[in-house]
């Protein structure tokens, strides 16, 4: 908890403020039981009226500025409580953009929603209480004692029976209530994981008929989060009742032996009176503090799953050196050099001794068996993952060495699974090229085979585009996912298999225009379908992580057996002879 609280120090004003209109506001309210004593004590036993006016409108007055400043404190407590929200949610999310994908599938998505929702609000509202009830219950408390004391100390002796009951039924209820909260927490994301697995997934649940398995599956997991929910409240719910019956019984006790020593004559009938509402005040600042004391751990459970996000280190950083590229013009000569990689924590390389070179004006092509390691190829040169053992170099200098912002805007990347963001199709262009013209945006679109459907809509390059392109069929998403990486006129372009939604005739004629529009770059194309990448410039056939063929179609046709296979898989025996 305390390491987010640096997200507080451009409100310190705003917080000593609230300070400020808590202390003078709680002084107020702690004058209005004087003030009551001695209109009972002097006015009414005198009978004296104007007395009696003129106090009762000092207590109006006291009353209407407790108010005025109670509402200007909670406004500037809410708006740092906020403000503070706001900071750490722009934190996360701004730290989560720099994470490598190990770190972001090592958390999930599920979970980082989570904790930038639900764990955010949860510090939030602490925060908020804290500025509004756990300044003033302290002052209220020490103030109340004080002044009871001053009123009779014989008869608060009371308060040392009834304060140490008091915190022992706070201590216990917490410590029965305080592990809870983070399994509360642990069940959302639980919850959260799963009603996100179903919306996006729920095309194939209708088509499995699935349904009825997966409302099993979460409403498992609601009741999981239903019964610790209802369990921590069971435990919270004996906290008030429990209060309130040592309130009460504190309350009968002060009566009891005040009307004894008011008979005595050792205390008179005003102080009384003051005196209970003093011990009210001393109570209640209690039963905020409780509430306080047991909110804060719940917090510190959300604020600790913050924290184990914003301290994650990023796997992928720049070097910090002068020899660190922070400018990058690249002609787009790709190597590979004895390169091995294996994710975290694998026993296997994914990738083992790769050496080819890809050169501008040429297109090279990757093929192999689905997880031969294809993609993961792939994104190496953009450093989504580094690599363990040998280098990829980009005209000769290696890509850990070049700043990343640098080294990905010489980069053209279309990914494996088309992805699109709300908004028009001119929107979602500019990703690719954020100053980007109208016309540019449609010769890329003509480039991509795009430009027919896009302006066939109503409103052309205004369109909007559905979340993650609901309205659109999946050859379409390609085309436009082609389009926005052709707009970035990058020396470099990487197509993980970004054809495979196409049919042969735009497939066929996309990459005419490739070769065409943008001879002068490299081109590195991730393939399933031989029909794709049959001109390829060269040929790397991947198996099991190994590079075991190059050459072009008719190379390989002739000595590797690798690629034999994959050509018999897609033709008819007189495709192959």
């Amino acid at each position: 908890m305390r390491s987010i609280l640096k997200y507080l120090t451009q409100y310190r004003w705003f917080i000593v403020l609230v300070l400020i209109l808590t202390l003078l506001g709680s002084l107020l309210e702690l004058l209005l039981p004087t003030l009551m004593a001695q209109v009972v004590d002097i006015g009414i036993v005198n009978e004296d009226v104007p007395y009696m006016l003129q106090m009762g409108g000092w207590m109006l007055v006291c009353s209407i500025l407790a108010i005025l400043l109670s509402i200007t404190s909670s406004f500037f407590a809410t708006r740092v409580a906020l403000g503070f929200g706001k900071d750490i949610r722009k934190s996360l999310f701004v730290h989560v953009e720099k994470l490598s994908v190990e770190e972001y599938e090592r958390i999930g998505a599920a979970s980082l929603i989570t904790r930038t929702t639900n764990d955010v609000k949860q510090v939030q509202d602490v925060m908020n209480m804290m500025l509004r009830m756990m300044t003033r219950a302290p002052l209220m408390l020490i103030g109340g004692i004080i002044l009871a004391v001053s009123r009779d100390a014989g008869l608060s002796l009371i308060f040392l029976g009834a304060l140490p009951v008091l915190a022992i039924t706070i201590f216990f209820i917490s410590k029965k209530a305080i592990p809870l909260f983070s399994v509360l927490q642990q069940k959302t994301d639980r919850l959260n994981l799963i009603l996100r697995e179903n919306l996006n997934g729920i095309r194939v649940i209708r088509a499995f008929n699935r349904e009825e398995t997966e409302q099993k599956r979460f409403n498992s997991a609601n009741e999981e989060f239903r019964d610790t929910g209802i369990r921590v409240n069971q435990i919270m719910s004996f906290l008030f009742p429990l209060m309130m019956l040592i309130m009460n019984f504190t309350n009968v006790a002060i009566v009891w032996f005040g009307a004894i020593r008011i008979e005595q004559g050792l205390m008179e009938v005003g102080n009384l009176i003051a005196f209970i509402q003093y011990a009210m005040m001393i109570l209640m600042s209690l039963i905020m503090l409780s509430f306080g004391f047991i909110m804060i751990p719940r917090a510190q459970a959300s604020a600790k799953r913050i924290n184990e996000v914003l301290n994650m280190k990023p796997s992928i950083v720049d070097q910090d050196s002068n020899s660190t590229k922070k400018t990058f013009s690249s002609s787009g000569v790709v190597t590979f050099d004895s390169v091995n990689f294996r994710f975290e924590n694998a026993e296997k390389l994914v990738l083992e001794q790769i050496d080819f070179e890809a050169k501008p004006g040429k297109m090279t092509a990757i093929i192999g068996s689905t997880g031969s390691g294809k993609s993961t190829l792939l994104h190496l040169i953009p450093r989504f993952f580094d690599v363990e053992a040998g280098s990829v170099s980009i005209d000769g200098v290696d890509v850990r060495s070049i700043k990343q912002e640098a080294l990905r805007k010489q980069i053209g990347f279309v990914p494996q699974k088309a992805t699109l963001f709300t908004g028009t199709v001119a929107e979602n262009m500019r990703v690719g090229k954020k100053d980007a013209t109208d016309e540019e945006i449609k010769e890329a679109l003509k480039i991509a085979q795009a430009y027919d459907f896009v302006m066939e809509k109503e409103d052309g390059l205004n369109s909007v585009i559905d979340k993650s392109g609901a309205n659109l069929s999946g050859g379409q998403k390609q085309r436009l996912s082609i389009a926005r990486a052709i707009l970035r006129k990058a020396s470099i372009y990487l197509f993980d298999d970004s054809f495979s939604a196409l049919d042969y005739k735009t497939d066929a004629r996309l990459r005419k225009e490739l070769k065409t529009h943008l001879k002068n770059s490299t081109f590195i194309v991730v393939a399933q379908r031989v029909s794709s990448i049959k001109d390829a410039d060269q040929i790397i056939v991947i198996n099991e992580g190994k590079m075991v063929g190059k050459g072009t179609h008719e190379e390989l046709l002739v000595d590797n057996i690798i690629y034999q296979e994959i050509v018999r898989s897609q033709s008819s025996e007189e495709e192959s002879a």
